[in-house]
């Protein structure tokens, strides 16, 4: 061919367009098309995959490819194996993705429960589409292999597409809930069954198919492997980047998907596969943070809005104008609905999930539009006298079906948004045996240390208490942002594009290290964050964080540090004042840490054990306190003591004494009407906790006797030199003579009387002290009242 034939068939002059720049340009007019309606359909509460779905519909045959010119435009046959290519790529990178992303520790402690969900609706679907199946054969007048459509038309109405769940749960925030959490891994568990049962029968086919399928099956296996030894390997040749280089990912991708369309090119599906090798890469270290990284921001602002927005393009109204057609569309709407209402509620039922949540499930996994399409791309392979017809109905199910189960979970969700707001915002009302979601904020690389110690002391252990930590880095903004107008190509290998990669500087990369060490040697996984904000408003990144991840408390540093010499230096004026804010507007409990790293608390290991004390003197805080030192009381390596301060006074004295007092205080008081009750309470909370872990040895416990504040400072100093950790609440007791005399220093009020008494120079401990503060209604009354 010379070098003229060459270059007319790269123009394409049979064609006006050139197929390659067509599909582009459809795909970004798709993109563009799918914002728009996103951005006028977000604020009436529609996610973005309704949007998308419906810009799809718009642009496709239903309406305005009806003109003419568009039509020419968007539907071309040259175009066709180009869109095949493009969203066989995009299933790729977003199913791996998704399996990269997923809760595993979650997963594996809700198995049965997400699995009695998925399958109740899985086997009423099947039972409906299988008992229908023959009168929707029949009024699509089939007559040829019915029983291979028996077994297609319950499999598309018994599935769920996970990337549209996921999707639709992290737009509406619930994907940090019970119900949303729970939605995802049963949308899950319900796809990738119904691609495991579709692989099955295509490798009983045939002895060939069934070789097929275990070549692939060995592929997966060998990929999975070489993984986890790449993986390894890229992460030790860039230890001084934050990153790995674009080369060593496109290495990881161009394997992904070489298996992928080995999978697919035998006829099976290579979603449960992509998911797989997600789901079992090695998730510590800079190559999963890095591919992470990359494919997230892509996936849910471009691939993702164009995947769905292709699904709505194939819907065609035209097919409405048939009566026959229409019954068979709304017999398997029907179907689908009822079936997943039926079968989630009976499991809801028998896992005792409340009703309400039941029906929020049963639409959730009601949403189609991804494994129904891979089978409709590949039935052709097998079937030769599929129809277009059939192929155009089950799209126009998919369609309706995800857009009327997606209306009503936006509609129920925002009708109860009481009902799914974040509930769990203080520890004491907490079970001690159930998920504890933290949230931990770093200032500086210095801080990290500290903070994953503390993560590491609130593990427990893992296997009978589990955690989801989040470790949030806030960074300051400048006022004077620098811009780089750097070229693609002048960039260095892993670099991006956005400015604020370039915030943080050096303390990001020593962050990373000492989190990946700690994810691989406890395998606990920590969700890293960044925040980059000027210090006045910093709070409201951390407290909407806080919101949206559902923890139920932060811990923050203290703006002092420790220096060489051992002494607390005061640092930035503006951490400080970005503190207090949080301590004022969060959502929940707040833990404020005075490291000592130097002299203090470290990271708990075989190495040492260390010796942590609870001070309890009573109030809310100290039983916040209290009850977030349940963890640590069985911890291998923290041996931890409570001492609880008591007066030496007789009773009548003490009551005499608190009726009689000033109102007036320093700290943030909490008004009590009946101090018995409230003596009462820390009784209860006190004798629980005995109970629980100091009868049977785990913990010690001790008493200490004392009736002024100078007597409460020398006990307090004796207690400093002997813990390298000591907790203690902020605040809010009743006016007691323990603590009197102790607001003199008043160096860091927002430590509370003995927070900041431990904090001070005075004192000179060598132990790290972290001051609790509970979280309770009356918070917002009084930021309402500050700011007024």
């Amino acid at each position: 061919m010379d070098a003229a034939q060459i270059a007319k068939r790269a123009i394409c002059q049979e064609d006006p367009f050139n197929p390659l720049i067509t599909t582009g340009m459809q795909v970004a007019c798709m993109l563009v098309i799918s914002h728009i309606f996103h951005l006028i359909l977000a604020p009436s509460g529609q996610t973005g995959p309704i949007a998308n779905i419906i810009a799809g519909l718009v642009l496709g045959p239903s309406l305005l490819c009806r003109i003419k010119q568009l039509k020419e435009f968007f539907i071309q046959s040259s175009s066709i194996e180009y869109y095949q290519v493009l969203t066989f790529n995009f299933r790729v990178f977003f199913m791996f993705l998704i399996g990269l992303d997923t809760d595993v520790p979650y997963m594996k402690r809700n198995l049965r429960l997400s699995s009695t969900v998925a399958y109740g609706g899985i086997i009423i679907c099947t039972l409906f589409g299988g008992a229908s199946a023959f009168f929707i054969l029949h009024l699509l007048k089939f007559k040829y292999n019915t029983l291979l459509l028996v077994m297609i038309i319950p499999l598309i109405l018994a599935n769920s597409a996970s990337p549209v769940v996921i999707r639709l749960a992290a737009e509406m925030k619930i994907d940090t809930s019970d119900v949303g959490r729970l939605g995802i891994a049963s949308s899950l568990v319900n796809e990738m069954s119904c691609v495991l049962l579709y692989s099955i029968f295509i490798s009983v086919k045939s002895w060939k198919m069934f070789g097929h399928g275990i070549l692939c099956l060995f592929c997966i296996v060998v990929l999975v492997i070489l993984n986890k030894y790449l993986a390894t390997w890229f992460n030790k040749r860039n230890q001084n980047q934050k990153y790995v280089s674009n080369t060593e990912v496109l290495v990881v991708f161009i394997l992904v998907i070489a298996i992928a369309m080995v999978i697919e090119a035998y006829g099976f599906l290579s979603t449960l596969a992509c998911f797989l090798l997600g789901l079992l890469f090695p998730r510590e270290g800079k190559t999963a943070r890095t591919l992470l990284r990359k494919l997230t921001y892509s996936v849910h602002n471009f691939m993702l809005p164009i995947y769905f927005g292709f699904v709505g393009f194939q819907f065609d109204v035209l097919y409405f104008m048939n009566f026959e057609n229409i019954i068979m569309i709304g017999l398997m709407i029907l179907l689908s609905t009822g079936g997943k209402i039926v079968g989630t509620l009976a499991a809801c039922r028998y896992l005792n999930i409340p009703r309400t949540e039941g029906v929020i499930l049963a639409f959730i996994l009601n949403l189609k539009g991804h494994t129904e399409l891979i089978i409709l791309e590949l039935l052709p392979r097998f079937i030769s006298w599929w129809s277009r017809r059939l192929h155009s109905l089950v799209i126009i199910v998919v369609v309706l079906d995800t857009l009327i189960a997606g209306l009503v979970v936006v509609f129920m969700l925002r009708t109860r948004e009481n009902y799914f707001a974040h509930r769990y915002t203080e520890l004491e009302s907490h079970d001690p045996d159930s998920e504890l979601r933290v949230l931990s904020c770093v200032y500086a690389s210095r801080h990290t240390s500290a903070t994953v110690g503390l993560i590491s002391a609130m593990s427990g252990t893992p296997y009978t208490t589990p955690i989801a930590p989040y470790l949030m880095h806030l960074v300051e903004l400048p006022k004077k942002r620098r811009k780089t107008k750097l070229m693609y190509h002048q960039l260095q290998d892993g670099d991006q594009f956005s400015d604020e990669e370039e915030y943080g500087g050096n303390d990001v990369l020593e962050i990373n290290d000492v989190v990946d060490a700690f994810v691989s040697e406890t395998k606990i996984m920590i969700h890293q964050r960044k925040v980059v904000a000027s210090y006045e408003r910093m709070y409201e990144d951390v407290c909407s964080g806080a919101e949206d991840l559902r923890v139920s408390i932060i811990f923050i540093h203290l703006h002092k540090h420790q220096r060489i010499d051992e002494k607390l230096e005061n640092g930035k004026e503006g951490v400080r004042s970005s503190n207090q804010k949080i301590l004022r507007h969060a959502p929940c409990s707040v833990g404020m840490l005075v490291d000592r790293g130097h002299t203090g608390f470290k990271k708990p290991g075989p190495e040492i054990v260390q010796e942590v004390a609870i001070l309890f003197f009573g109030g809310p805080d100290d039983r916040e306190a209290l009850t977030c030192s349940n963890r640590i009381a069985i911890h291998p390596y923290l041996k931890l003591t409570v001492i609880r301060f008591l007066p030496t006074t007789s009773k009548e004295q003490l009551n005499k004494w608190t009726n009689d007092a000033s109102h007036k205080n320093d700290e943030v008081l909490l008004a009590i009407s009946d101090p018995e009750a409230e003596n009462e309470m820390n009784d209860a909370a006190l004798g629980d906790f005995v109970n629980r872990h100091v009868k049977s040895g785990k913990v010690a416990y001790t008493e200490k006797y004392v009736s002024t504040g100078d007597q409460t400072v020398a006990a307090l100093r004796e207690v400093g030199d002997k813990y390298s950790l000591i907790i203690v609440g902020k605040g809010r007791r009743e006016h007691s003579p323990l603590l009197s005399g102790l607001s003199d220093w008043e160096e860091c009020p927002e430590l509370g009387k003995v927070g900041d008494l431990l904090a001070s120079t005075e004192m000179n401990i060598r132990g790290s002290v972290l001051v609790i503060q509970q979280h309770s209604s009356y918070s917002s009354k009084e930021v309402v009242d500050e700011e007024l």
